[in-house]
């Protein structure tokens, strides 16, 4: 029988923001597994996420909401324990607070006990830190994820994510396409990858450097094979996306390409990885339309030297 939600107490986790924003929580959302093992855990994000909860290990569920623009629909009451992981604004805190939890946790502010917010932390630091501030250990490396059972087609590929969700992240696609045909000539075998709309550019890419139009696999994956392509990827590069939240999460090789946001609170984890960008530069608009001048000022050259210092072909 589906489980009913007063079978246990419930513990209500909102973080309704993208799947990178998913994967720097993980360690939070293991250390709730381990300090609430009775208590049915949901995660307050967009649906399409629903299908990498499951790899966390910590997340019993998924509640739909796409952002803060309407109340979480759930009576007052239901929820025992409500964890901020969104942020600490007064439409994150006044979200949960409506739904009158028996325990609060989230930063300092109005009505809420907590540590004070702190610029400049990484990400995972700082939801780390958050929990472990109200008595609840937690350790900001603990951020792997469990192997997907979904097939993968071409296992030790090389895969290039094009895409960004924002232009600001995007790195010219002309640099792609050079990457890609020197990766390509080096014996690799490379995959585009980016969503449904992101398809075009991904085309345009393969065409600039030569390659078939089927190691374009950009809109046709969905978000568990999709994982599962980059859990066993020989190399990924791409932007700060989700992509590269995805190699850090399964220790797979990789070179980022980072623009407004800043390498120190969104970088990946020890490991083989590297972040190239030039903080110099850094405008940090993220929804900026073109792409961060840090990000310009990441050369073809740099990428295929980071390749070459990952040892990954």
């Amino acid at each position: 029988m589906p489980e009913q939600a007063s079978d246990r107490p419930e513990l209500l986790v909102l973080r309704a923001l993208k799947l990178g924003d998913l994967l720097v929580a993980v360690p939070a959302l293991k250390a709730l597994r381990r300090a609430f093992p009775g208590h049915r855990i949901r995660y307050a994000a967009q649906e399409w996420l629903r299908p990498l909860l499951p790899l966390t290990g910590a997340v019993d569920g998924l509640l739909p909401l796409h952002g803060l623009d309407v109340p979480i629909d759930l009576p007052p009451g239901q929820v025992d324990v409500a964890v901020n992981l969104h942020g600490r604004g007064p439409e994150s805190c006044g979200r949960l607070e409506a739904l009158k939890p028996a325990r609060l946790i989230g930063h300092a502010g109005p009505g809420w006990d907590g540590p004070p917010w702190k610029d400049g932390v990484h990400e995972r630091e700082r939801w780390a830190g958050l929990l472990s501030w109200h008595g609840i250990p937690a350790d900001p490396l603990d951020y792997r994820l469990d192997p997907p059972a979904a097939a993968v087609s071409v296992p030790g590929a090389v895969v290039l994510h094009v895409g960004a969700a924002y232009g600001s992240r995007l790195w010219p696609a002309g640099r792609f396409a050079d990457v890609a045909r020197e990766l390509d000539a080096a014996g690799a075998q490379v995959l585009l990858t980016g969503s449904s709309s992101e398809r075009p550019r991904a085309l345009a890419v393969a065409e600039a450097a030569g390659l078939e139009a089927d190691s374009v696999v950009a809109g046709e994956l969905g978000l568990a094979e999709f994982a599962a392509l980059i859990a066993r990827a020989r190399l990924v590069v791409s932007a700060d996306t989700g992509a590269a939240h995805l190699a850090s999460a399964y220790a797979r090789p990789s070179v980022v390409l980072f623009g407004p946001a800043p390498v120190a609170e969104w970088g990946p984890p020890p490991g083989p990885h590297i972040a190239l960008t030039d903080e110099s530069r850094r405008r940090g608009d993220t929804f900026a339309v073109d792409p961060d001048p840090a990000l310009m000022a990441v050369t073809v050259e740099d990428v295929l030297a980071a390749v070459d210092k990952l040892d990954a072909l």
